[in-house]
């Protein structure tokens, strides 16, 4: 069974669609000029970023997980830098500027339906701003680790259980 048969016409061409088995899985191909549908994976960058001995965490306002807590974070746009998107998001979420320090992990693995493919973490320094939650956070705070809120992702649980 194709994973996307939503994909009736070639956007190249206009011509009806038709579902082979190529590279591996089964893809829509066009029958006149052969373009085939390549899935691309959608990825997220978010920060970890300590201060004083706390996380940094914003409350989600929106389903998936509403009301429960994550790094800041979000979809990396097309030609964007993933560390400039991690930054963006938290300024964006939080109202704080931050300098992306290094990688710390990239972890697989779609957590939901519209979720990222792959998340990439990134460890970052806070660098100006008042803390104010915005974008599709309802919250935003620091938090120690010993008194951690309701966490949303696996991702999340996994970058603040490895970079303790």
């Amino acid at each position: 069974m194709p994973i996307n048969q939503n994909i009736k016409f070639c956007p190249l061409c206009g011509t009806a669609v038709h579902y082979e088995y190529a590279f591996g899985k089964e893809r829509a191909v066009c029958p006149s000029c052969r373009w085939m549908h390549f899935t691309d994976p959608k990825v997220a960058a978010a920060v970890l970023v300590e201060q004083d001995g706390k996380v940094l965490l914003v409350r989600r306002a929106n389903e998936p997980f509403r009301g429960l807590w994550t790094l800041p974070a979000g979809f990396v746009n097309g030609g964007e830098d993933p560390a400039k998107a991690a930054a963006r998001e938290c300024l964006e979420e939080t109202g704080l500027s931050v300098r992306v320090t290094r990688v710390l992990n990239v972890i697989a693995g779609q957590e939901h339906q519209r979720g990222a493919d792959f998340v990439i973490a990134y460890l970052a320094e806070y660098v100006s701003g008042e803390l104010i939650a915005a974008d599709d956070a309802d919250q935003a705070g620091w938090f120690a680790r010993n008194n951690l809120p309701q966490l949303a992702f696996r991702a999340t649980i996994e970058i603040l259980k490895q970079n303790k």
